[in-house]
């Protein structure tokens, strides 16, 4: 039955991204790209990976679907038709599907028991984990303590991105938007807006998100300090912070958000996480430990390791968390700048 699952699952995926290449309506687009989101979050949690299921949910159905959306505002809603050349793409593809079968002929079969990691790393993170952090997920003390390099890279890749899509964000404008909205300004003709009033009139939206925005940020911080016992940890726990503040700035705007939190402490929040977790590593140096070596924070080396942890994972959720924010409320700003949202 499971077998079943998977693949009408992996039907589906196929399905929607047949539809997705061969659609030019972009909002059409993002919306199959959400449809895509679920249907990972559903596989990923066919496939008992529920960390990384609600992950999925929040980034790749709502999230990433804000800022498709927030993008097309400021694009188009229809592809450019342009010229393609068929043939190179498709001899492009099969030459690179070629090598990365090649690739994998020599892997043991999936799921093999008998597979190297299985027989070595698997084995001691399964027989050892818990003994030697006090963490009783294995997902958490392998991403945060045995894996904390490849993590705090990854956080780096995050931080990164972030920044760089604020350069593009902030470095380009649309000259001739705005100096059409300048001329009609001169000349005493009035400038329209066909976006709908603003969701903070709307009674219910107001009271209903009062009510969830506490119970969701209730959840962010379990989901942050429960990633012991459960799926869990500071890429999670950041996004679902994330989604609280989107959903406040859809609602109340982004003045009313601004008031809160400003663009300028996000960037440092964004930057702080980093080296929260950057800090813990040079101070394992300095105690003379390897990088990221948590026993120099205490006398008992598994209590070290539960504290080292916990520290880091806050710094990752408070990057990812900042990062998100950050990335969206820039989109809003442009849009309302340019006189097409509020």
């Amino acid at each position: 039955m499971e077998s079943l699952i998977h693949i009408v699952l992996l039907c589906f995926l196929l399905l929607t991204v047949f539809a997705i290449v061969r659609m030019h309506d972009l909002f059409a687009i993002v919306m199959l790209l959400s449809i895509y989101g679920f249907l990972c979050a559903s596989f990923f949690m066919v496939m008992d990976a529920v960390d990384v299921a609600f992950t999925e949910a929040a980034v790749g159905i709502g999230i990433s679907t804000l800022l498709l959306l927030s993008a097309l505002t400021l694009t188009g809603r229809f592809e450019k038709k342009q010229r393609h050349k068929p043939l190179l793409a498709v001899f492009s593809v099969a030459i690179t599907a070629s090598l990365l079968i090649y690739g994998t002929l020599q892997m043991p079969p999936f799921g093999s028991a008998y597979a190297p990691a299985h027989q070595h790393i698997a084995t001691h993170y399964i027989t050892q984990s818990f003994g030697e952090t006090g963490i009783i997920n294995i997902v958490t003390s392998v991403l945060a303590s045995y894996r904390g390099y490849d993590t705090l890279g990854e956080l780096i890749v995050i931080f990164t991105a972030g920044m760089g899509v604020l350069v593009l964000l902030r470095g380009t404008t649309s000259p001739a938007k705005d100096s059409a909205i300048k001329d009609s300004a001169i000349k005493g003709k009035r400038v329209t807006s066909k976006q709908p009033a603003p969701m903070k009139q709307h009674a219910i939206l107001r009271i209903v998100s009062k009510m969830l925005i506490p119970l969701i940020l209730l959840f962010a911080l379990y989901v942050q300090f429960h990633a012991d016992f459960g799926p869990g940890g500071g890429f999670q726990a950041g996004v679902i912070f994330a989604s609280v503040i989107i959903l406040y700035v859809m609602i109340f705007g982004l003045r009313a958000t601004q008031k809160t939190i400003s663009l300028a402490w996000l960037e440092f929040l964004a930057a702080l996480g980093v080296l929260i977790f950057g800090s813990v590593g040079l101070l394992s140096l300095l105690f003379g430990e390897n990088f990221l070596d948590y026993n120099m924070l205490s006398s008992d080396p598994v209590q070290a390791q539960h504290l080292g942890i916990f520290v880091v994972e806050i710094g990752v959720g408070i990057t990812v968390a900042a990062t998100i924010i950050l990335i969206f409320m820039t989109f809003t700003g442009r849009m309302a700048n340019r006189g097409e949202q509020q």
